[in-house]
């Protein structure tokens, strides 16, 4: 008997990034680092998913956190056997003839560490969950190996009792969140034995924050034909700035408190599609590169959008067909049950507001040569990129349609 697995990856942002310049001191950045090794295959598949969501959902809001993602399915290998373990690796990018599994989990292993390192600037829970029914026992190997890379935590569920199950479920999720993500499930699919979840709070502060008492409502042209009011934050100050020459954009990189940054990008009017599908790794390093300390009048949405999404097909769209069948061989989680994947859920919250360190004041600059600022206004559907720029990993993707 085919039984489902469902897996669920949650990530949840609310406010802020990371710096540039942030060092690990335990780290010499000159060695070969596992968790930076796994950089390139991570992006390569955070703007494969991306374009794919992004053409999924004509005219919507789409903000996915990739690097949960890839760290779920590549948890979710150790218990696939043959070509469903080889289609989810590769289907992240890897090429196990030139990195080994036991690579790409050590990675994984220590991008989780450093992710999950205290830092007095930021809020920040990641883990991984599995609700296993009490009638079935993981394999010793499963068990193992998922805690060892992966802290996996197993939870015995009673899922005859559908109610007291899904309680069990959101309150979990509920506490490890500190509250921002409630009632993640209304209504258990009453087939469901097995739940795998993946989660990731985080919470920072802007490095120069926003006044509030600057916040103004402001139009934002949803299209030719839409115009909602939106309340529009904004400050003055020296900023990261570009007016792409190669693309039909302009964009701005904005700092957190801790280790991250955001790049808000502005297409031209219409030239959203454009510029999507030009992301890429050389994309954002020569941005990088590019970006020059600029005087800019920035105005930017005080924004709160969410979205889940079934991603099973997309995967399937992707490679990982096993997922969309039922031919997928999930025999190293459990002997008592074949299992297949019933959904492949990801649920992901971003909230931009104006918040900084305390102790901080908003960013004050003083030119030696008179000018006026350039004003930027990002009131148009805009995209927006959050990376970790010491571990080099995508956390969020975003393109925002509509911010209301």
């Amino acid at each position: 008997m085919l039984i489902p697995l469902c897996t669920y990856f949650l990530w949840l942002s609310t406010s802020d990034l990371w710096t540039v310049q942030a060092k690990d001191p335990h780290t010499d950045v000159s060695t070969r680092s596992p968790h930076r090794d796994l950089a390139p295959n991570n992006v390569d598949f955070a703007f494969t998913l991306y374009r794919h969501l992004v053409a999924s959902a004509p005219g919507k809001n789409v903000f996915i956190s990739p690097v949960s993602i890839s760290m779920a399915l590549a948890m979710l290998s150790l218990g696939a056997r043959g070509l469903t373990r080889v289609q989810l690796l590769q289907g992240l990018g890897f090429n196990l003839t030139k990195t080994s599994e036991a690579e790409i989990h050590q990675g994984f292993q220590r991008l989780r560490r450093l992710h999950g390192q205290s830092d007095t600037t930021l809020e920040m829970a990641l883990g991984n969950a599995l609700f296993l029914d009490r009638s079935l026992e993981l394999l010793d190997s499963f068990s193992a190996d998922t805690k060892h890379y992966y802290e996996l935590e197993v939870l015995a569920t009673d899922f005859e009792d559908w109610a007291g199950a899904s309680r069990q479920i959101n309150e979990y999720i509920k506490n490890k969140t500190h509250g921002k993500i409630v009632n993640l499930f209304s209504e258990l699919n009453s087939s469901a034995t097995l739940i795998l979840v993946n989660y990731i709070f985080f919470k920072g502060t802007w490095a120069h924050p926003f006044d509030p008492e600057n916040t103004r409502e402001e139009n934002f042209y949803v299209n030719e034909s839409a115009v909602v009011k939106v309340p529009m934050m904004s400050q003055s100050s020296a900023i990261k700035y570009l007016k792409d020459r190669a693309l039909p954009c302009q964009l701005v990189q904005l700092d957190y408190a801790g280790n991250g940054t955001v790049f808000f990008i502005l297409p031209d009017e219409g030239k959203m599609d454009t510029v999507i599908a030009a992301l890429s790794r050389d994309t954002i390093q020569r941005w990088s590169e590019s970006l020059t300390i600029s005087h800019v009048d920035l105005h930017i949405p005080k924004v709160s959008i969410s979205g889940a999404y079934d991603l099973k097909a997309i995967l399937g769209d992707m490679g990982i067909t096993d997922l969309v069948s039922n031919g997928a061989d999930f025999s190293g989680i459990t002997q008592e049950a074949r299992l297949k994947v019933s959904k492949v859920v990801h649920k992901a919250v971003l909230q931009l507001d104006e918040k900084g360190l305390k102790a901080a004041v908003p960013s004050r600059v003083t030119f030696k040569v008179a000018s006026e600022p350039l004003a930027v206004h990002f009131n148009r559907p805009f995209v927006v990129m959050i990376f970790n720029h010491f571990t080099w990993n995508s956390l969020f993707l975003g393109r925002v349609m509509n911010p209301t």
